[in-house]
């Protein structure tokens, strides 16, 4: 009988000691998907900010101040450079 005894001890803090250890890496799991998904909502939230910002960088109105600034202006026939290659078809 003792040694039925000692067993069943012997289970009992075999099986609490793996509880501890399950919550305690359960517990550990959950804090680190908290921190991954408030991680996530940072990362969203700065690429929904970069694509403002190229929307704003890239806006017609800018890209043309910008150009004129600089003293670029659009390109017309008069003064594009057409490039010819005088080689045979074939060549290469």
């Amino acid at each position: 009988m003792l040694r039925i005894n000692l067993l069943l001890l012997l289970a009992v803090i075999v099986s609490a000691l793996y509880l501890v250890q399950t919550q305690y890496a359960s517990r550990r799991l959950f804090t680190e998907l908290d921190q991954t998904i408030t991680k996530g909502r940072q990362l969203e939230t700065e690429r929904e900010r970069l694509q403002v910002e190229q929307r704003a960088q890239s806006a017609p109105g800018r890209i043309e101040h910008l150009a004129q600034q600089q003293g670029l202006q659009a390109a017309t026939p008069a003064i594009t450079a057409y490039v010819r290659d005088n080689r045979g078809v074939g060549e290469h």
